[in-house]
């Protein structure tokens, strides 16, 4: 519904394909594996890190738009780049692996 974000839908498919390889470059910011946080409660994990802040403004100057340092970290979380389960989590111990 928000004009803006149907744009930026858009805009940042043609910055995608831009990027030459896309997936290596993102995954850049955290060195290229899984970053595995040891977090005791849910209270300890951010929602930004420095490495969120670093893709958000390198999406930013690549031309994405609607990428700030918070939904860069959920996108981290949500494609395994970060593992931030709390090591009281009954996931925890199988996501190690």
């Amino acid at each position: 519904r928000n004009r803006l974000k149907l744009k930026a839908a858009r805009r940042n498919a043609q910055a995608w394909l831009a990027v030459d390889n896309p997936g290596e470059w993102l995954w850049s910011f955290v060195g290229g594996e899984p970053k595995i946080n040891h977090f005791k409660g849910r209270s300890e994990v951010p929602a930004v890190t420095d490495e969120a802040k670093a893709m958000s403004k390198a999406l930013q100057k690549a031309g994405f738009t609607f990428v700030g340092p918070t939904i860069c970290y959920a996108f981290m979380q949500a494609t395994g780049m970060v593992m931030d389960h709390t090591t009281d989590c009954d996931r925890y111990a199988a996501l190690l692996r």
